[in-house]
C-alpha cells in the first residue's frame, strides 16, 4: 500500500541530504561539529565511537552485551530461557549510550538524515558480521497502517533501504505486513510483550522469502518479542534463516 510512497520519501530524503552537503558544510548530527573528512559524513569520529563501538562483544543469538570475548556459539542466560525464532542479532550499539536520543529523533519524518546516518554506520561497523548472514533479502519490521499514516515514516524502512544499498542485497517493504494493531511494546511489562505480538504479522508474498536467508531490520531490540514473531512467520513462509539487524540493543535485566 505504501511501497511506492516509501521509496519516494527515501529518495527525496537522500537527495535533500546530498544537496545540503554540497551547499553547506555538513555538521555532526549529535554535537553539531563541522565535518570535513569523515567516512559517515553525518557523524563526527568522537560521536561515532561513543554510540557505536568498533567491536561489539555480545550474545550471538540475541545481541545482549557480554563481557570479554564471545565465541561464535555463545548464548547468554537470558535468551536461553526464551524461545526466540530468529537465528542471530547484530546491534550497532547500546540504547542508553547516546543512541536513545538519536532514535527518538528518527521517529520524526523531518529527521530521516539521522536514520540514514545510523544505517550507514551500522553497515560500516558491523559489515563483517552482517556478511555472515549471507542474506538474500532485507525485510524491515512493518508498522500497522494507521500508525504509519499518523507518523508519516517507518524507521525500519529507511534503515533497510540504506543497508540494502551498502550490502548490495535487495530490500523489500511489501513482503511482511502488520495485520492487526498492537499495543506499544514499551508500555507493557516484559512478560506481556510476546503475547502482545502473537499473530501480529503476515507474509503477503511467500514466494519472495521461500528458500531464502532474510535479514530482518528494526530500530531497537529489547525483549526480542517483535523480531521473534516476525521471524516465526517468515520461517513458516519458507525462509531458511532469519537474522536481525538493529540500531540499538537494550540490556536485559
Amino acid at each position: 500500500m505504501f511501497s511506492w510512497a516509501n521509496r519516494l520519501r527515501q529518495h527525496t530524503a537522500r537527495l535533500v541530504v546530498h544537496t545540503g552537503d554540497l551547499l553547506f558544510p555538513p555538521h555532526c548530527l549529535c554535537c553539531d561539529t563541522e565535518l570535513h573528512d569523515t567516512l559517515n559524513r553525518r557523524l563526527c569520529g568522537f560521536c561515532s565511537e561513543r554510540v557505536a563501538p568498533i567491536v561489539w562483544n555480545g550474545c550471538r543469538r540475541c545481541g545482549t552485551r557480554m563481557p570479554g570475548l564471545v565465541a561464535p556459539t555463545c548464548r547468554c542466560l537470558a535468551c536461553r530461557r526464551l524461545s526466540l525464532h530468529f537465528d542471530a542479532a547484530v546491534p550497532l550499539g547500546a540504547y542508553h549510550e547516546g543512541l536513545d536520543e538519536l532514535i527518538l529523533r528518527m521517529k520524526k519524518p523531518s529527521q530521516q538524515a539521522v536514520s540514514i546516518a545510523l544505517a550507514q554506520l551500522l553497515a560500516q561497523r558491523r559489515h563483517d558480521r552482517l556478511r555472515e548472514c549471507r542474506a538474500d533479502l532485507i525485510v524491515p519490521i512493518p508498522m500497522f497502517w494507521i500508525r504509519r499514516l499518523r507518523r508519516g515514516v517507518n524507521n525500519p524502512d529507511v534503515l533497510a533501504d540504506v543497508l540494502g544499498r551498502s550490502l548490495k542485497v535487495p530490500s523489500q517493504t511489501n513482503v511482511l505486513v502488520q495485520r492487526r494493531r498492537t499495543r506499544p511494546q514499551h508500555h507493557l511489562p516484559r512478560s506481556y510483550r510476546f503475547e502482545n505480538m502473537r499473530d501480529a504479522f503476515k507474509v503477503q508474498r511467500p514466494e519472495a522469502v521461500r528458500n531464502h536467508r532474510v535479514l530482518l531490520v528494526d530500530d531497537v531490540l529489547t525483549t526480542g518479542a517483535t523480531c521473534s514473531e516476525a521471524a516465526k512467520v517468515l520461517k513458516r513462509a519458507g525462509a531458511t534463516a532469519v537474522w536481525v539487524a538493529v540500531i540499538a540493543r537494550t540490556q536485559n535485566d
